[in-house]
């Protein structure tokens, strides 16, 4: 005759349920998966598709032939997009968490206008012609505008509020001046024309060891910042009394995303809706921790990039699409999506 088992040992012997870190984690190791498919992606598919092959041959045995020489074109592309991707998206997330707007951005706080406002001067003024050349204009532009910002935002005082004003304000008069002096300088337009839509196309492997130490020390600083950005998440009272330095993870938030964003947009252009959708959609399916946000960030936020520049090597081929028009096609219903459902929810 059978005896069934206590309650207690049934419920001893039952198979624990997944915990929600080993989902996370496990979410996590699926995205980087992801990200390499895309990547692979990227290097096999443009005006001449190429076969896995032909892109395994290209990386690690490198001889010379057509197929190799388009891998070593492509490499560089697609490493920066890996970087300038990761960038934008970390960017936005300590952006969102900083001003505690899920719908804030990186060009909320003007450091997409600074950067794009300094390449028009060195063009137009200073005859600043090449790539690497006038990165430097944008990472300092986004960096004085940065400072700006925060001086403005009321330094040791600042709120999210005041920043995020302050940010507005100061993008609106720059974009302002771009376009006046591209419209009266009709070279500058010629020029800048690519770049102040958003391109990996000009990638260089120069470019990259250019903006490399940036995207590094960027990276490092916004990860270290998720403990004291969640406790700010919960009131600037709530945070002091868990022991947060209010001014200090403010001040280091704000170096982080200038750093990261300023490096990413003088090396590819001011490309938009990156910052913003990644890491919307990332604290939909890992909560408000930003332990889990800044990491998912780091890796889908160049899915998205390197999949939009993807895409617009195809829709138009042989010709081609530039990445910051295919991010904005995309990311824009996604916007209204997202203001829209931020709205039925307060209701």
């Amino acid at each position: 005759m059978l005896v069934d088992s206590p309650p207690e040992q049934r419920a001893e012997t039952a198979p624990a349920p997944p915990s929600r870190r080993a989902i996370r984690s496990l979410g996590l190791l699926l995205s980087v998966l992801i990200l390499a498919l895309v990547a692979l992606a990227s290097i096999a598919i443009g005006a001449k598709e190429l076969s896995v092959a032909q892109v395994w041959h290209g990386l690690f045995e490198n001889s010379g032939t057509y197929g190799d020489v388009v891998v070593d074109e492509r490499l560089s592309r697609t490493v920066l997009g890996l970087l300038a991707g990761a960038a934008l998206g970390l960017s936005g997330a300590v952006l969102q968490a900083l001003t505690r707007n899920p719908l804030a951005d990186p060009g909320l706080l003007g450091i997409n206008a600074g950067a794009s406002a300094a390449v028009v001067t060195a063009v137009t003024y200073l005859g600043v012609t090449s790539l690497t050349g006038y990165v430097w204009f944008a990472f300092f532009g986004a960096a004085a505008v940065g400072a700006l910002v925060w001086f403005l935002g009321g330094s040791r005082g600042a709120t999210p509020v005041r920043l995020a004003l302050a940010g507005t304000a100061i993008s609106a008069a720059l974009y302002g001046y771009l376009q006046a002096v591209m419209i009266m300088d009709d070279a500058a337009l010629a020029k800048m024309r690519f770049w102040t839509v958003g391109s990996l196309s000009s990638a260089t492997d120069g470019t990259i060891r250019q903006v490399l130490p940036f995207f590094a020390v960027g990276t490092v600083l916004a990860l270290a910042l998720a403990r004291p950005l969640n406790a700010m998440a919960m009131g600037d009272d709530t945070a002091k009394a868990l022991g947060a330095n209010l001014n200090r993870t403010r001040a280091l938030s704000m170096l982080a995303a200038t750093v990261l964003c300023g490096a990413a947009t003088a090396a590819c252009g001011p490309i938009v809706f990156v910052g913003l959708m990644v890491p919307h959609v990332v604290r939909s399916f890992t909560g408000p921790d930003l332990r889990w946000i800044l990491p998912y960030a780091t890796v889908l936020s160049p899915v998205l990039l390197l999949g939009a520049d993807v895409i617009g090597r195809v829709v138009v081929r042989p010709s081609e699409l530039q990445v910051g028009i295919v991010t904005a096609i995309i990311g824009g219903p996604v916007f209204i999506h997202l203001v829209r459902r931020r709205r039925t929810a307060q209701l």
